[in-house]
């Protein structure tokens, strides 16, 4: 059973309630003052509301390329046919709503001296604060053989739309009896439990449709989040570790890491040089900060943007705050729910900046579920503060936990649909 603690702590995240000490009531506050936003995801739109509620005479632009957007969270169902993409679909008429001008255009540059957000549609847009929340891009290079232009055959899908569709098109094209093989990430990427819940719905597919089938994990870590957790659910429901089993996964212990992809025959090589072919290869390349961060020089050389942990300021240019996966945030995973509680500490921070206030000391919240079968998901929560320094993102000890290694399936049931309602009043949060 889930503890009694753990399971309130579960529905305030249901709730969309992570960070609501901070309140964000509407405050007369720096009127006329103009942030700029760039990057319409789940960090972006989060601090673009969440600016507008803090102080409705701010003037708040987001500037996003695309009028849509998709979620990644969730987007692993796409895969097993449980849900369709246009439901991870996200429109901007919410923040219209709460008074956010909303740009779709494509940023080419920063004028830090003029402060200045240039655009390809050829406008610029001053700024007395700038937030940035880039995503991610990946380390083609670090696989030999893989590319940009391989992903049109062998996908990465770690960014949802296009590429969620084309490697669940190979599934279902795949022969009842096809290898799928997945090329795990090194730390830090996006979504840490994210390709063992995507091993999981690929194999509630293969089960009930192509049941001779089985998919290998190549994994360059030793472990991964949630491990006891996604290997006993795949026990109980792939047959993990017997001689019909769906699942396996090799470690680095095995030099089972993915060094070399041959695209045209959609085989790997491994550490260790083994050669693995599949009917269906998912290569997940290593991940670095989004190509905005790296033309506005704001990674440093871990490829990461470093920040003041208290505001998410750049520590590279000033009046500048990256949120979301791009940014270092320590202890805190790279997630949606990090990037929206990233945002809300970003927004108050801005607020203060601009009118001259104490910074406050920052807490986080972070909540994962992962669906790994049909009502059955698993949880992990965390709680995070900054150090006494002011330096570090660090987790609070005895804080969060996981779901519960003796669980029933009443329980995996409750942590479905609690996954399911997260999703609901999560995105209701960001975007509406």
């Amino acid at each position: 059973m889930l503890d009694t603690r753990r399971r309130t702590f579960l529905k305030t995240l249901v709730a969309g309630a992570a960070v609501s000490s901070l309140g964000f009531p509407a405050i007369v506050g720096a009127a006329g003052q103009r942030v700029v936003v760039v990057g319409g995801g789940t960090g972006g739109a989060t601090v673009a509301k969440y600016l507008r509620r803090l102080d409705n005479t701010l003037d708040v632009t987001l500037i996003e390329k695309n009028a849509i957007y998709t979620t990644c969270y969730m987007s692993n169902e796409v895969l097993s046919g449980e849900r369709s993409l246009e439901s991870l679909q996200f429109n901007y008429d919410g923040l219209k709503a709460h008074g956010v001008k909303v740009v779709i255009d494509e940023v080419t540059g920063i004028d830090y001296d003029a402060k200045l957000i240039l655009t390809k549609g050829g406008v610029s847009y001053p700024y007395d604060r700038c937030v940035v929340s880039p995503g991610i891009d990946f380390k083609y290079e670090a696989i030999a053989g893989y590319s940009e232009a391989a992903i049109e055959t062998v996908p990465h899908a770690w960014k949802a739309g296009a590429q969620t569709l084309l490697l669940r098109d190979q599934l279902h094209a795949m022969p009842n009896g096809g290898l799928v093989v997945i090329a795990a990430p090194p730390n830090p990427y996006r979504c840490p439990p994210a390709p063992y819940e995507r091993a999981s719905q690929i194999a509630y597919y293969l089960k009930q449709h192509k049941p001779n089938s089985k998919l290998i994990i190549l994994d360059p870590k030793p472990s991964f989040t949630k491990q006891a957790l996604f290997e006993q659910a795949w026990k109980e429901l792939y047959g993990y570790k017997t001689t019909d089993s769906l699942i396996e996964w090799r470690s680095s212990d095995q030099a089972a890491g993915v060094v070399e992809v041959d695209v045209s025959s959609k085989t790997v090589i491994t550490e260790f040089g083994d050669r693995v072919q599949g009917a269906v290869l998912n290569v997940i390349p290593p991940q670095k900060a989004g190509k905005l961060a790296f033309d506005a020089d704001l990674v440093d050389s871990t490829g990461w943007c470093p920040v003041n942990k208290q505001s998410f300021e750049s520590t590279r240019h000033p009046y500048m705050h990256v949120i979301g996966d791009a940014c270092m945030a320590d202890s805190l995973p790279k997630s949606g729910f990090a990037a929206n509680t990233e945002a809300k500490v970003c927004a108050a921070a801005i607020h203060a900046l601009l009118n001259g206030l104490e910074l406050a000391s920052p807490a986080f919240s972070n909540g994962c579920y992962s669906v790994v079968g049909k009502n059955y998901a698993i949880s992990v929560v965390g709680v995070y503060r900054l150090s006494d320094n002011g330096k570090v993102i660090e987790s609070i000890p005895g804080s969060g936990g996981v779901s519960s290694a003796t669980g029933t399936a009443q329980d995996r049931l409750f942590d479905a649909s609690y996954a399911y309602s997260w999703y609901n009043n999560f995105t209701q949060d960001v975007f509406k």
